[in-house]
């Protein structure tokens, strides 16, 4: 039979895995609100919400149940320590894709835009690295998290080069201001999302290896795993 520290630390990946979940569920509403596809109630969407900061505080106590009754050393102290971090990013995650979602439905005459400026693309791409990130937490592949920096580099360049399109629309189009303002700063919560993702690899890998790194190091798209090394 199991320590009950042990007992801890399966609940505490549990209540990880849970949230990175629902967390998982916002972004793909959020995406769907900004593509204007169909998305969940209002009500569901807080619902969600509510779950993840309750789930939030959970992981606190839980960690700071562990530090107080136990004594965690080498492999468990990484996890733990790295727990509190991810489930914070987490958290960020999930307050981004509220807001695009509620930024999203107020943009009249979108369509147009994401269409001629790719930013679906952008959007899908977004929803890609968080479900790596959630795959990179559950199997701890050292090459998921190669991919998720190079995801990351591709999602940053492309929403830069879509905001700098925006931009220069909205000077020769004075129609596409508001839709254009309000896209741009969508685009800028999906790189957030991208770097929170991205900030969770860092610490999945931390866990794995007990060396802290920096995705900035790693940021060319020729980018090869054995680097991590």
């Amino acid at each position: 039979m199991g320590s009950h520290i042990e007992t801890e630390l399966g609940k505490l990946k549990g209540i990880i895995i849970k949230i990175e979940n629902l967390a998982e569920s916002q972004v793909t509403e959020a995406v769907k609100a900004l593509l204007s596809e169909s998305v969940a109630e209002g009500k569901e969407v807080k619902k969600t919400e509510n779950r993840i900061d309750k789930l939030d505080v959970k992981i606190d106590e839980i960690c700071q149940s562990i530090f107080a009754l136990h004594q965690p050393v080498a492999s468990d102290l990484r996890f733990i320590m790295s727990a509190m971090q991810i489930s914070n990013e987490i958290e960020r995650i999930g307050d981004l894709a509220i807001s695009i979602i509620k930024k999203s439905k107020n943009i009249k005459d979108k369509h147009d835009l994401i269409v001629k400026f790719s930013i679906a693309d952008i959007a899908r791409q977004v929803e890609s690295i968080t479900i790596k990130t959630n795959e990179c937490f559950l199997t701890r592949n050292e090459s998921t998290i190669g991919e998720i920096f190079i995801l990351n580099n591709t999602i940053k360049n492309e929403s830069d080069e879509a905001i700098h399109n925006i931009i220069n629309e909205m000077k020769i189009n004075s129609k596409t201001v508001v839709s254009g303002t309000n896209l741009v700063i969508v685009l800028k919560h999906l790189e957030r999302i991208s770097e929170h993702c991205t900030n969770i690899a860092e610490y999945v890998y931390f866990i794995i290896n007990a060396k802290i790194i920096k995705h900035e190091k790693f940021g060319d798209k020729k980018f090869d795993t054995d680097n991590l090394d």
